[in-house]
């Protein structure tokens, strides 16, 4: 299989993914900022495709004065991030006594949630087949307590052909400052059979059909095709 995470990419996933996607920080920090909001002691934070574990950290960093104990689970497949999230465990446990920290290396499908306060989810759900899409948010809404939430970050599709060539080719000019073309091209080329993004009319109904109420699904970020929500239990 590809390495489609870039774990290895030589400026770093982290910068990688900030130079790939306008306003990434700013929806991290949203993100995290969210997390104050449910996080809540003994219970289970999980972070879904953790990557190099930053959002773990950062969340475990913002909550700690409110959720001392709270319990903090990342899940990643790609093993090129054992390192970063080996780091981030120690770091966050020499920072924070009483809070836990578990990086499971495993695919989502095979982890059980269970006393969940909060899931998060940034650009992964993406990146699976179709099919195992809304088994895998339905997972999150079983395991989710009652006023728990899902946020969650996902490249999507314009409904429309005209403005999908538009943002999508806006899209790739913003690349273009960090990028070369021939490495934007080869990237496209390694996502092209596992990027399988939906529009957003898509996800709320996968929120949906998997018990979410629609009237409690929020977007709160988005730039060019990708966007930012929370889905309240």
């Amino acid at each position: 299989m590809s390495d489609f995470t870039f774990a290895h990419r030589e400026e770093g996933f982290d910068n990688h993914i900030e130079q790939s996607i306008r306003g990434y920080s700013n929806l991290h920090q949203d993100v995290v900022d969210l997390s104050r909001y449910f996080a809540d002691e003994e219970s289970n934070v999980y972070d879904v495709g953790s990557s190099t574990g930053k959002t773990i950290q950062a969340m475990a960093d913002q909550n700690y004065e409110f959720a001392p104990k709270a319990n903090y689970i990342g899940v990643e497949f790609a093993e090129g991030f054992k390192g970063d999230m080996e780091k981030r465990v120690r770091s966050v446990e020499k920072a924070h006594p009483g809070t836990t920290v578990e990086f499971i290396y495993d695919d989502i499908r095979n982890v059980e949630i269970k006393n969940a306060s909060l899931v998060t989810s940034l650009f992964t759900l993406q990146f699976m087949a179709p099919t195992s899409r809304r088994s895998v948010v339905e997972k999150i809404y079983k395991g989710l307590n009652k006023g728990g939430a899902f946020i969650f970050a996902e490249k999507t599709v314009a409904k429309d052909a005209r403005l999908q060539e538009m943002l999508t080719f806006n899209f790739y000019d913003y690349k273009r400052k960090s990028f070369d073309t021939e490495d934007i091209m080869d990237k496209e080329r390694t996502l092209r059979n596992m990027l399988k993004p939906n529009t957003w009319t898509e996800l709320c109904s996968t929120l949906s059909c998997s018990g979410f109420d629609l009237y409690k699904i929020q977007p709160f970020w988005q730039n060019h095709l990708f966007v930012g929500a929370i889905a309240i239990k």
